[in-house]
């Protein structure tokens, strides 16, 4: 299998697995926002193979989305292609220019703060269409609940795509569907696996003070 056809299929299978995520995790936060793991699969196939495919699988992931189990209708596809790019394409392009664990990091951190950034912007400009309200109401949502929604979305799936990238990188090699690391390359520390999983568990609570369980 030549590099383009295994890019094809790679696409394919992150779009998939990108749009099941959607399908069968769907976890309401607070009003009418809701928390799905699809963006860890998007950034991940970015990490892989660049901002490109980040593009592609979270346009492929939602159109099918759209076409199948969406509520929202366009505005919700529009909605979901600027908050995946806008995380996991940022992610991917700063990675791909320091393919190293601090530029993963500050990958996700821009990816974080650009997506909170943009979504504030969208939700101002939509939501009032969607919703049918007027948009003195929607401004007011914006810091109780729209910014800290998404900063929670952004931060749970910058813990995610840390923890479980290597071992999907891991398994996509076995199967020869993407190339042998470097001998080079220096292996995960355990510093930042640690730090991925206090990370994971402060957006968890987080995410319970959002939807009032505690």
């Amino acid at each position: 299998m030549n590099t383009k056809t295994k890019k094809m299929v790679m696409m394919a299978m992150f779009s998939a697995v990108a749009f099941v995520m959607v399908a069968l995790i769907r976890i309401p936060i607070v009003l009418f926002l809701s928390y799905e793991p699809k963006d860890v699969i998007i950034t991940i196939a970015g990490f892989l193979f660049g901002p490109l495919m980040a593009l592609a699988v979270s346009a492929i992931s939602s159109f099918i989305e759209f076409l199948t189990i969406s509520s929202t209708g366009v505005i919700g596809l529009i909605m979901n292609v600027l908050a995946s790019c806008a995380f996991a394409c940022t992610a991917a392009f700063i990675y791909k220019k320091d393919h190293t664990m601090k530029g993963a990091w500050l990958g996700l951190i821009g990816g974080t703060l650009l997506m909170t950034a943009v979504m504030l912007l969208w939700n101002y400009l939509i939501t009032p269409l969607y919703m049918g309200v007027p948009r003195e109401a929607v401004v007011e949502l914006l810091v109780p609940a729209i910014l800290p929604f998404n900063l929670f979305k952004a931060l749970l799936n910058s813990a995610l795509t840390l923890i479980l990238y290597k071992p999907v990188v891991g398994a996509l090699r076995k199967i020869s569907l993407v190339e042998p690391t470097s001998k080079n390359a220096k292996p995960t520390k355990l510093g930042y696996m640690l730090v991925a999983l206090v990370l994971l568990i402060t957006c968890i609570i987080w995410g319970m003070v959002l939807k009032g369980v505690i």
